[in-house]
Parts: C-alpha cells; sequence; structure tokens
C-alpha cells in the first residue's frame, strides 16, 4: 500500500520539476549537487564508504550533465565555468578514491558558490 503523504510529495516534486523556467531547474539541479556533495563529506567522515561512493558519484553524474550541456558558444565566460566544472569531476573522483572529505569539502564550497550566483540570476530575470 502507497504512503498516501508520499504519493503527494512524489506528485509536487514531478510537478515542480515540470513548471520549472529553466533558470529554475539550474537551481534546484545545483541544489542536489551541494545536497550530494555534503552528503558524500558526511558519509566519508563516518566512514561509510558505501554512501559516500554513492553520494559522490551522483554528484559526478550532475556535474557531468552541466559540462555536457554548458553551450562554450554562448558567452565568454562559459570556457571558464567548463574549467571549473572539470575541476570539480576531478575533486569529485578523489574524494571518493581516496575517501578525503576534505577534497569533498572544497567542491561543495565551489558548489554552493555557483548555485548562488545561479540562484541570483534566475531572481534577476524573474525566473526563480
Amino acid at each position: 500500500m502507497t504512503n498516501p503523504a508520499a504519493a503527494m510529495r512524489a506528485r509536487y516534486l514531478a510537478e515542480s520539476i515540470t513548471t520549472a523556467s529553466p533558470a529554475r531547474l539550474l537551481v534546484m539541479l545545483y541544489d542536489r549537487l551541494v545536497l550530494d556533495i555534503t552528503q558524500g563529506e558526511e558519509a566519508i567522515r563516518d566512514g561509510n564508504r558505501a554512501v559516500a561512493a554513492e553520494r559522490l558519484m551522483h554528484a559526478q553524474e550532475i556535474v557531468s550533465e552541466l559540462l555536457a550541456t554548458l553551450d562554450l558558444t554562448a558567452w565568454d565566460g562559459a570556457e571558464n565555468v567548463a574549467a571549473l566544472y572539470r575541476w570539480m569531476l576531478q575533486e569529485l573522483v578523489q574524494a571518493n578514491i581516496k575517501q578525503d572529505a576534505g577534497k569533498a569539502a572544497s567542491t561543495k564550497e565551489l558548489a554552493s558558490e555557483l548555485r548562488d550566483a545561479w540562484r541570483e540570476a534566475a531572481m534577476a530575470i524573474g525566473s526563480a
């Protein structure tokens, strides 16, 4: 039997994603990225390698998607953002392999700053 509250939450989440503006979707993706890295870092600190690997690999998938969908011809700063994404991927892989919470933390810090910048931009154009 399905939990009615869980079903309503899932429906709300699905509807919020399908009706979100592209700018809002990007912010939501960054929110999830920061959450995954935070949970991965905590799992490393707790010695839970399996959870750390799962969360950090999901974070890697998000960054890979951000990199793959970045239009390098759209604006002059796009190549710099791509370089940041490549650095983040490298750090997330190393954090996972070496179980290095410090690498996860530095990646989370950058992801948080990027998220906040995109959120600000989305609010400025009225798409937040």
